[in-house]
């Protein structure tokens, strides 16, 4: 048999991997087998509840947009104080992309007085909602009066926990914010911040569907 066929043959160029020789793809010199992928169970979560959410709101607008074509439907004249609360919330979501904005620029002592403008906003907004629901209730707007109030009481309550708890969310971000626990340059206020953005797009959409469209 031929010496050549018994010699063994260099590895191929695409076999030998990185610079460590690792095999396909290449181990490299600490390893590891190709890029790590960053995955944040908390961020996921986050995602993941705030999708159910939504599906839950959709279901209550096709409940909604069907049972107003029903003859009993009589709408609901809005009280002026919604559309204060709605700026305050507005606000809010502004107030806190200002905190955003100067932990990632590195001036983590001006967070805490845009935090608490974010806090104290939050909180006009759900005193705001529950004195609308008095103005309501003194004027005769009862839950059961008729479909529209049902419905109005209904999504602005579903809202209003959601916004409590965010409430409580705040509460815990102000706390670590006072005791430096976020990292400048970072963005330690991201999930905080998703969730109320997505409350204030929410209520805008709610807004927007029980006295506009």
């Amino acid at each position: 048999m031929s010496t050549e066929v018994l010699r063994k043959s260099p590895r191929p160029a695409l076999d030998r991997g990185g610079p460590g020789g690792g095999g396909p793809g290449g181990e490299g010199d600490g390893g590891r087998e190709g890029p790590e992928l960053f995955y944040d169970p908390a961020r996921f979560g986050l995602w993941l509840f705030l999708g159910t959410l939504t599906m839950m709101f959709i279901g209550f607008t096709s409940a909604y947009m069907v049972r107003r074509l029903a003859p009993d439907w009589i709408p609901l004249r809005p009280p002026g104080l919604l559309w204060a609360n709605t700026a305050a919330l507005l606000l809010s979501s502004g107030t806190l992309e200002g905190a955003r904005r100067r932990l990632r620029g590195w001036n983590v002592a001006g967070v805490g007085p845009w935090l608490l403008a974010t806090g104290a906003l939050g909180v006009l907004f759900v005193a705001g909602q529950l004195t609308a629901w008095k103005v309501l209730v003194s004027r005769g707007y009862f839950v059961s009066s008729n479909p529209h109030n049902s419905f109005f009481y209904l999504l602005s309550g579903v809202h209003g926990v959601h916004l409590v708890v965010g409430l409580v969310w705040f509460g815990v971000v102000l706390v670590k914010a006072r005791r430096f626990a976020y990292t400048p340059g970072e963005d330690g206020l991201g999930m905080f911040a998703t969730y109320w953005h997505f409350l204030t797009g929410l209520w805008v959409y709610l807004l927007l569907l029980l006295f506009v469209l």
